[in-house]
């Protein structure tokens, strides 16, 4: 009498794929295009290494940051937080509007939901700068101009996130509504923003960040804040200030986007 062998055999491993060529044909493609605009630019790393010279006193500065000078700069941190409130605000709150004006899920009047996208797309299609280079030339330099800049900028990230969110709703409170005969408000109403709510209180805070750490760059174009502070330091070549203030935007940022983090886990 035989016993049958107990030991199990070993398993055999599947052949890995081979790639497929269009996936080589793409890969190369990318490269080609990568050396041609290199090759447009001259790119070369040559002056990070001939030029370093030259420029250590400046990061020798960089490297002893003057911290006293960040109790000067306190009005600026201020005037910074209260832009990206102002603008979050009132922007991510228009952008909610056109958000259900640009989904067809809230939105039946389909030549109204055409011209919504349109606009959403032509206010994304300019970044901040492009804003307040305009609107400085409107109201003039400050923090008003700034605070617009990010204002209409917001209203474009805002709604094109939280559209997305509407498209994905569950259909089933859609078709309670519908069968109630609910109209378009209430159905938005009641069977949408109950949904929504966790997800546009989550990208209200994303807007937030973004609109701080976005400061620097308004400043620097005339947006006031922080930025056209570390600007100026910058024009009087007081790079010890300079580096000051570019470690406290680190940790203002960090912090601000730990508590966005934290704010997000529990509403989502």
């Amino acid at each position: 009498m035989t016993v049958a062998s107990t030991v199990p055999t070993a398993a055999v491993r599947p052949r890995k794929p081979v790639p497929s060529r269009g996936l080589i044909v793409g890969l190369v493609v990318a490269v080609l295009i990568t050396v041609w605009a290199a090759w447009q630019i001259d790119f070369t790393l040559a002056p990070l290494f001939t030029d370093f010279a030259n420029g250590w006193v400046v990061v020798e500065q960089f490297l002893h940051p003057h911290w006293s000078f960040l109790t000067d700069s306190w009005d600026a941190w201020v005037e910074t937080v209260s832009i990206a409130i102002i603008a979050s605000f009132f922007g991510v709150g228009l952008g909610l509007v056109l958000a259900y004006m640009a989904s067809s899920v809230t939105n039946r009047d389909a030549r109204l939901y055409r011209a919504t996208k349109w606009l959403l797309s032509v206010l994304r299609s300019l970044p901040d700068v492009a804003y307040v280079l305009i609107f400085v030339a409107i109201v003039g330099v400050g923090s008003l101009a700034g605070m617009l800049a990010l204002f209409v900028f917001n209203i474009g990230i805002a709604a094109k996130l939280t559209s997305e969110t509407i498209d994905a709703v569950d259909p089933g409170p859609l078709e309670a509504a519908d069968a109630s005969g609910a109209g378009t408000f209430s159905r938005a109403r009641w069977a949408v923003q109950p949904q929504i709510l966790p997800n546009f209180l989550s990208y209200a805070l994303y807007v937030f960040e973004l609109n701080i750490r976005a400061s620097v760059v308004i400043g620097y174009a005339g947006g006031g804040g922080i930025g056209h502070l570390i600007q100026v330091q910058f024009a009087r070549f007081n790079y010890e200030n300079v580096s000051a203030l570019v470690i406290s935007m680190f940790v203002v940022v960090l912090v601000i986007d730990q508590l966005s983090q934290y704010l997000r886990r529990r509403l989502v």
